[in-house]
């Protein structure tokens, strides 16, 4: 299984490319950021310096979406990137979550999506395509490859991600909720003709390693439960979409978020987040993985035999340097000498 770093481009830049430069060290094969340009610096920008710094870290966005960038600039920046640094760049796409709604925007529609995705690949990879009624093509692309992983998580966008997607982005940990979302992807793949398994599957969410302690774990889980309320934005909006009781989505899912009133993007992705009170401890344990090394491992496992080929460390909380540390001292080397996903 692959481990990659997801890290939020806070100021100084320096800092995270820094990270970065010490996870590729350690074995982490992608450094991820948010892509949220009023709430965080740009990361295209910041891109450059980490692949300059690094020689195998893959870099990309979880997620950038359709509607903050024009599609040829999205194309033409990740169409840079590889020219000067080799093709090590992935595009992790959704419909927007924080990007758009901070600036009073609504996210996108699947189906501009789904024109997007395919839009974004083609000009980045030399080809062809249509934005928004144009024809068009970046000349100077040669050799170009550019894998696009969509987020998703209610059932049209599991089956537009197995579709269309060269990957699929899940944030959340859960292995039970990953299985049933791995198996919708994978289904919809095999319904369009693709082979399911050439879907990558990739879950991300935060990892807070602990002595094994009540008081370390019960430290971990206030670090970390910003991360159910973010999921539970996602969530709310399948629920307005399909309904609490449809059977659309898993009671798993949507029971959590009764006691959810109302978000505020200001304190988004961050530790102490006081909009996400409401989310139980159960929760937290579920999506999150906390505790000593040897349980990080254990449900690394678990992920891997529900079809995860790489887990992404979401490291928003007072000890990321110690997680990038732990990661890549024990917990790589031994989710590297695990077997492969048959």
């Amino acid at each position: 299984m692959d481990i990659g770093l997801v890290l939020q481009t806070d100021p100084p830049a320096d800092l995270l490319v820094e990270r970065m430069a010490r996870a590729d060290g350690l074995g982490f094969t992608h450094g991820w950021t948010f892509d949220s340009v009023v709430l965080w610096q740009e990361p295209f920008v910041i891109y450059s310096r980490i692949l300059e710094r690094t020689e195998n870290l893959v870099v990309g966005p979880m997620v950038t979406n359709p509607s903050t960038r024009t599609w040829e600039v999205t194309a033409s920046l990740f169409a840079t990137l590889n020219d000067m640094f080799g093709n090590r760049t992935v595009c992790g796409i959704g419909r927007g979550d924080s990007a758009m709604r901070v600036a009073g925007r609504r996210p996108a529609t699947l189906a501009r999506l789904d024109r997007a995705m395919r839009a974004i690949k083609d000009l980045a990879e030399g080809r062809e395509a249509d934005v928004d009624g144009a024809s068009m093509r970046i000349p100077w692309v040669r050799d170009g490859a550019l894998p696009v992983w969509m987020g998703a998580y209610g059932p049209k966008a599991l089956d537009l991600a197995g579709r269309r997607a060269d990957g699929f982005i899940l944030q959340l940990a859960d292995p039970y909720l990953t299985e049933w979302m791995v198996k919708a992807v994978r289904a919809a793949a095999a319904d369009a003709g693709r082979d399911p398994d050439e879907v990558t599957v990739c879950v991300a969410a935060p990892a807070y390693v602990t002595d094994g302690s009540a008081e370390g774990l019960a430290h971990a889980r206030e670090q970390c439960r910003w991360f159910g309320g973010m999921v539970g934005n996602h969530v709310a909006d399948l629920v307005e979409r399909y309904g609490e009781r449809s059977g659309a989505v898993p009671e798993e899912l949507t029971d959590y978020i009764r006691a959810r009133r109302g978000y505020d993007y200001s304190h988004h992705g961050r530790a102490g987040n006081p909009d996400t009170e409401f989310v139980p401890d159960p929760i937290v344990d579920r999506f999150c993985l906390l505790g000593p090394v040897e349980e990080h491992v254990a449900k690394l496992e678990r992920l891997r035999e529900a079809g995860v080929d790489q887990f992404a460390v979401y490291a928003m909380h007072d000890d990321v340097d110690g997680v990038i540390d732990a990661y890549g001292r024990e917990v790589i080397p031994a989710v590297s000498a695990a077997p492969t996903r048959p």
